[in-house]
């Protein structure tokens, strides 16, 4: 099996429609695929109504977290989304994004970037807008020559000159409510430090004692040693190990399947997963 459990439509900040994604997803020869929003379930009914034969969906998130002054993200599976506590949490990031985009475009204006608001609101469409949103703004300008090019303390990095901040869980706060709604959490590429600051491995620890079930290892912003690295510490937190494209389209230069999750692995998360259940399309297996 071939199970990548990292991507994202344009319900965030992908370019492929949800439907799109998941006839993307069968064509690259998976078979299992995760859609993980940036804070937002809105592509489920539209993946799942286009789910083709022999593909199983994962509904999840990726949820904005923020520890010690420091993001992070949390990706969360199979959660119910409806349960109301959590649903709350997701809309008050999602409201909150609009305005922090704006003012990342007003402090753009000031440092002589000629972007507007409604070039950022064209390309992020339906979305949930975000950084990358104005980094493909960026692009199309040619202030920078590629969206990941933003992403730099001269521009919308961390604390960088045009960064601005927006409400965000405390990691701790995520992981109890996907558990209270039946979901699993997964810290989403916890050592990608060319997207600035990381968590220490102590943090890790201390999640992984308030019940984080696992870490994503095998990402493109890991390099061979840090991945060693991290499954050591895994292994001895007792934590599951995931791989996965973060995918986003046309936006990364990430493919979908180019890094996987171990099917033993997948089954697990399953098992402990009790919001919802993975979807199979026609002819599909929902569990592993």
């Amino acid at each position: 099996m071939r199970i990548d459990l990292h991507a994202h439509s344009t319900a965030s900040d992908g370019t492929d429609t949800p439907a799109e994604l998941m006839r993307n997803a069968a064509a690259a020869g998976l078979d299992v695929v995760a859609l993980t929003d940036h804070d937002t379930v809105g592509g489920y009914a539209e993946a799942i109504a286009a789910l083709p034969a022999g593909l199983t969906l994962v509904t999840g998130a990726e949820l904005s977290c923020r520890l010690d002054g420091v993001g992070m993200h949390m990706l969360a599976y199979l959660f119910d989304p409806d349960e109301p506590e959590l649903a709350r949490e997701r809309e008050l990031v999602r409201d909150d994004r609009t305005p922090r985009a704006q003012s990342m475009v007003g402090k753009l204006q000031a440092l002589g970037v000629d972007v507007t608001w409604e070039q950022v609101a064209r390309i992020a469409g339906d979305g949930s807008v975000g950084r990358p949103h104005i980094a493909t703004a960026m692009a199309e300008l040619g202030v920078v020559p590629t969206v990941s090019d933003a992403f730099t303390a001269d521009w919308l990095a961390d604390g960088g000159r045009a960064y601005a901040e927006k409400h965000e869980l405390d990691p701790f706060d995520a992981i109890r409510l996907v558990k209270a709604a039946g979901g699993v959490t997964v810290f989403a590429h916890p050592a990608a430090v060319k997207r600035g600051e990381c968590v220490p491995e102590s943090a890790i620890a201390a999640l992984a004692a308030a019940g984080l079930d696992g870490i994503e290892v095998d990402h493109m912003d890991h390099d061979t040693a840090t991945r060693a690295r991290l499954r050591g510490l895994a292994g001895d937190l007792g934590l599951l190990t995931t791989g996965s494209s973060d995918y986003h389209g046309s936006r990364k230069t990430c493919r979908l399947g180019e890094y996987t999750t171990d099917p033993e692995i997948y089954g697990e998360i399953t098992r402990r997963a009790a919001g919802a259940f993975p979807v199979p399309g026609a002819g599909g297996d929902a569990r592993a």
